[in-house]
């Protein structure tokens, strides 16, 4: 494996990763962190690039999905050089297509986001959530051909709100469902279940990260002491937050149909049982809405 190209103006600097959860809130949270002085994100908001290199478990192909947005970059209005300048959206879609071939494109391109006064930077990409110990150990790898410090964090959503928020995303991702009708289908899909796999996302971490580079929140609290939390553990001040505004709401609005509410908790029992065990009376109280039908 061959050494990566080291940035010096990365050396000794924090990098988050947020692992996920998918629909946990962590698009509201980019948001957060971009009005962050000593914070760079990337202008996109995931990133995608260990979910290409372990896709075991993908919902999608990232690096086509990175090539289809390039060219819809291309294609808009107006001279693409001079769109190319102006637009850090398409400067990122370009990088992000150079990774598809090349691993040192993906610093390059937080290398390129550091300004005086970074302290962090951030990738926020819950897909990573899937990508086991293996794919969190290759983070840690490429932080430390850089000087990074890796600081891993997982955010967690009352399982069975997580898993139906995720499953009426699908047909805005392309898939060609109703997850009023098809969830038993969708229950049944390896890929699905991994990302409600909280006890396997967090033993994993365990296994590759310190303790002290890992975070561990839950969505509930995420706009209130969550946030406040993960500001101080980065120990970075905090911008002004945003607590109202709603990040990427699934465009189907439906309730959860009854028949699904159980088969989704008695599928996530192990779940609900190892947070209960783990957080205890951290857990939010919100979690025990399903308890019934347990």
């Amino acid at each position: 494996m061959r050494a990566l190209r080291r940035h010096a103006e990365l050396e000794g600097k924090d990098f988050l990763v947020c692992v996920g959860a998918m629909r946990a809130g962590t698009s509201w949270l980019y948001a957060q962190l971009r009005e962050a002085p000593q914070v760079a994100v990337s202008p996109l908001k995931e990133v995608h690039f260990f979910d290409a290199r372990f896709p075991a478990q993908a919902i999608m192909d990232v690096d086509e999905l990175a090539l289809r947005r390039l060219a819809w970059h291309l294609d808009q209005p107006g001279d693409p050089v001079e769109n190319l300048r102006r637009r850090p959206a398409f400067r990122a879609s370009l990088d992000r297509a150079r990774m598809v071939y090349d691993d040192d494109a993906y610093f390059a391109h937080f290398a390129a986001l550091v300004r005086p006064g970074t302290r962090a930077l951030a990738d926020l990409t819950p897909a990573y959530a899937a990508i086991g110990a293996a794919g969190f150990a290759e983070i840690r790898r490429f932080c430390e051909s850089q000087g990074l410090r890796p600081r891993l964090l997982f955010v967690m959503r009352d399982p069975v709100e997580r898993l139906w928020s995720h499953l009426r995303l699908l047909p805005q991702l392309g898939r060609d469902v109703d997850p009023r009708v098809d969830w038993p289908s969708l229950l049944e899909e390896p890929a699905v279940m991994a990302r409600a796999d909280y006890r396997g996302v967090i033993e994993a971490l365990e296994e590759v990260f310190a303790p002290e580079d890992r975070l561990l929140l839950f969505h509930e609290t995420l706009t209130g002491e969550g946030v406040a939390r993960l500001f101080r553990w980065l120990e970075i001040p905090s911008p002004a937050i945003d607590a109202q505004t709603r990040w990427n709401e699934a465009k189907l609005k439906a309730p959860l149909p009854e028949a699904a509410a159980r088969a989704f908790r008695r599928a996530l029992a192990g779940q609900y049982a190892y947070c209960e065990a783990r957080f205890g009376a951290e857990l939010p109280a919100a979690w025990r809405r399903w308890d019934a039908l347990a």
